[in-house]
């Protein structure tokens, strides 16, 4: 896919930005855009683990290292910079990390259905300057990531559906990461919960999902069945539909009859 159909397809308001070397928030429903310089700098969305579960659940980052970050970098934007410099993490953990965060919270806001697009010029985040990416890279990888999606089990409701684990046929395997996904998936958590619980990018966790469903280890949910139609109602009986012809001996006597009481 070239980068004019892929931002076509995703967002053309970001190629604007991007072309005009733009500063700023690009806000939509479903998630956030941060660029600087018509780059994308930072993405946060309600439907991924941020960068900080990332780090502290996912990684090895203690909790309590990225509270004290925040507390003492966030009001001058250089949380990721205060993280490294007091050794905190290796600056090639944070890049990773970040990287993992924008791609997989730019799948979502940038997403069919998230609404209107916002630009707020020269809003800036908090976690200050880590790695910028192209702001059509991003959009490649956006519909790159839609089209695997669809290519593993081309199911979307298993992305918003609750995970139902289904026993292992005799003989069947599964890798380390599905087996402590499985664990988790206690047939009420969503691919999104299971997300925030492992401390997993959300896509990876749709990925992995779909990948289980396709092998017959996860329940595919499909859309409910619409209402039967209702029976249609009883014919009418012929007398009652179709025409008479007039008595007119019958309207000659009424007339005389109104004609003799006047």
């Amino acid at each position: 896919m070239t980068a004019a159909t892929a931002a076509t397809a995703v967002s053309p308001l970001l190629t604007r930005l991007a072309a005009e070397r733009a500063t700023g928030a690009l806000l939509r429903d479903r998630g956030t855009l941060f660029l600087e310089d018509g780059r994308v700098v930072h993405a946060e969305s309600p439907s991924t683990p941020g960068l900080d579960v990332l780090l502290t659940t996912g990684g090895g980052l203690a909790p309590e290292r990225w509270t004290e970050a925040v507390n003492e970098a966030g009001a001058r934007r250089q949380v990721g910079r205060f993280l490294v410099d007091n050794g905190r993490l290796a600056g090639g953990e944070l890049e990773i990390c970040h990287l993992a965060a924008i791609f997989d919270a730019a799948f979502f806001a940038l997403s069919p259905g998230s609404g209107p697009s916002r630009f707020r010029r020269g809003a800036t985040h908090w976690i200050g300057s880590v790695r910028s990416v192209p702001a059509a890279a991003v959009e490649r990888e956006t519909c790159r990531r839609r089209e695997l999606l669809d290519s593993v089990w081309p199911y979307p409701l298993l992305d918003i559906c609750p995970v139902v684990p289904r026993p292992a046929a005799p003989g069947q395997t599964v890798t380390a990461r599905q087996r402590i996904l499985l664990e988790q998936a206690d047939g009420v958590r969503t691919p999104a919960d299971l997300a925030w619980v492992l401390g997993r990018p959300a896509f990876h966790t749709l990925l992995e999902v779909r990948r289980l469903a396709a092998a017959g280890l996860v329940e595919t949910p499909h859309p409910a069945s619409p209402a039967p139609a209702p029976p249609p109602p009883e014919p009418l009986p012929d007398w009652m539909t179709q025409a008479q012809p007039p008595d007119v001996a019958l309207l000659r006597r009424l007339r005389d009859a109104l004609e003799a009481s006047l």
